[in-house]
């Protein structure tokens, strides 16, 4: 019995992970225990150690191991341009483009009312001070002198990251600041007649 509460734990713990139903934790775990006991403890100690040691960076609140990540530390990104991403997954891949040397901020999520997910629960108000500086007297920093002079909104095209972009745009513009929206359009090497009417549609609206 002790065995099969031991197996059903590592399963269920397994299914935590995104997309993994019961049979692919189930098999998961199988292939572990009987193939692979070295790789399970590789990834039990991989997963102390990172739960242990990863923070948020005290600036764009991404994950990292320091107090203030490599990108923020980092002399050569352009302090002017910080771009809003939803998570660290999705800073990732814009860094991979290797076509934007600015700075970042990351939600850790997306505004979504029907999961109860409001701007508290995001990095809203850490994004605004960011952006919008105060001086001693509690009073916001001119836009002359403010670092930030950009700021680039990166969330996803789906109906919480337009209503996320939509609710930080709002609130940016309104404390002088100016923004901008990653621009949608027909995918490189694509044919008009295969591409869905939206993405037309927003691709002739967004021409430059």
């Amino acid at each position: 019995m002790a065995d099969s509460n031991a197996l059903e734990g590592l399963t269920q713990a397994l299914r935590r992970l995104p997309g993994v139903g019961a049979k692919s934790a189930a098999r998961m775990a199988f292939h572990l225990l009987q193939h692979d006991k070295p790789g399970a403890l590789q990834i039990a100690r991989a997963l102390e150690h990172a739960v242990s040691s990863i923070r948020h960076c005290t600036l764009c609140n991404t994950l990292t191991e320091r107090e203030v990540c490599a990108t923020c530390a980092s002399p050569q990104r352009d302090r002017g341009k910080l771009c809003v991403v939803e998570t660290p997954a999705d800073q990732a891949a814009l860094e991979r483009t290797l076509a934007y040397q600015g700075l970042y901020f990351v939600l850790m999520g997306k505004l979504s009312p029907l999961d109860g997910v409001g701007p508290n629960d995001i990095g809203l108000q850490k994004l605004f001070d960011r952006v919008v500086p105060r001086d001693e007297r509690g009073e916001p920093l001119p836009v002359a002198s403010r670092e930030v002079q950009e700021v680039i909104l990166a969330t996803n095209f789906t109906a919480e990251g337009e209503a996320t972009a939509h609710v930080i745009a709002q609130a940016l513009k309104s404390r002088g600041v100016q923004v901008t929206r990653l621009a949608r359009g027909v995918p490189v090497g694509s044919e008009l007649e295969y591409v869905d009417l939206g993405t037309i549609a927003h691709a002739l609206v967004d021409r430059r």
